[in-house]
């Protein structure tokens, strides 16, 4: 049986990736911010796992204002990186696992999820940073990626409780699935940042460190929080972390945190990260 060991919530920052290709980590700007993932990486290589269930969000690679999924599973068997208008990242193709896909596929619609199932998607840094954040400069990646791509841009987007309940039922998912493997989740993007307008800029330390804190001692609380306080205390792409919430809902009642690991600035976001050890197997998962 499979079962969901360990959840990662991490920044998926452009800018790390590109510092990450250009050779810049070692660069004092750079260097505290990549000093901290260091345990990370060291954590993910002990850990092991087969499959990453990477949940995050496209940045009109994918998709666009054409076709707006509000959850894209990709089932494919490899998703290339993308070209987001300076050549695709020179990292590996991201290998899928089409097995686990579409179960999870089949038990979340039977579930009553509404996923979208995508044969053929292109992967952008939203996906791409995050492996290179725990993984290192490797070749080929260490595990498979089942990709799980949430719509933060376009209004409405699901609400906390709906991605809470998403991980949930992932982790039913994840549990019936009759082949031996060690299953990490990732929820992505974040934390507090603002890319346009008068807060272009805005990081707010105090709110994200108080949602690192409820990951472990009140999940459920952030379940309840409304879109619009996102928006004011994390700033318009602050509503990224929801997907984290799809994270924590996998992991049982009772995870418990390995690390964290929070930085500002990169570039002119927030970077954190932090890594949950999941719950009692079958604890919540119904």
């Amino acid at each position: 049986m499979a079962e969901i060991v360990a959840g990662v919530g991490t920044s998926h920052v452009p800018a790390i990736g590109a510092a990450m290709d250009n050779g810049k980590t070692d660069e004092p700007y750079w260097r505290r911010l990549f000093a901290g993932y260091e345990k990370a990486r060291q954590w993910m290589a002990e850990t092991a796992p087969d499959v990453a269930i990477v949940v995050y969000n496209d940045h009109a690679s994918a998709f666009s204002l054409e076709l707006i999924p509000t959850f894209a599973l990709g089932v494919a068997s490899a998703f290339s990186p993308a070209d987001e208008g300076y050549g695709p990242r020179k990292v590996p193709v991201v290998e899928g696992h089409p097995e686990l896909a579409w179960h999870l596929a089949e038990r979340l619609i039977l579930s009553e999820f509404d996923m979208t199932l995508v044969n053929q998607m292109p992967v952008d840094h939203g996906l791409t940073v995050p492996l290179s954040i725990l993984c290192g400069e490797v070749d080929p990646w260490p595990f498979k990626v089942v990709p799980l791509c949430v719509n933060v841009v376009q209004y409405p987007p699901p609400t906390g409780n709906r991605c809470w309940n998403l991980g949930k039922a992932i982790r039913a998912a994840v549990e019936s699935f009759d082949e031996d493997l060690r299953v990490v989740i990732f929820g992505t993007g974040g934390m507090s940042h603002q890319l346009q307008g008068e807060r272009a800029g805005l990081v707010n330390a105090k709110f994200d460190a108080e949602f690192l804190d409820q990951l472990t001692q009140d999940p459920e609380a952030l379940t309840r929080r409304p879109h619009v306080e996102y928006m004011r205390e994390a700033g318009s792409e602050g509503i990224e972390l929801v997907m984290w919430l799809i994270m924590r809902g996998a992991l049982g009642d009772n995870a418990t945190e390995v690390y964290r690991h929070y930085h500002v600035p990169a570039s002119n976001a927030a970077a954190g990260l932090i890594i949950l050890q999941s719950g009692p197997r079958g604890g919540d998962a119904a």
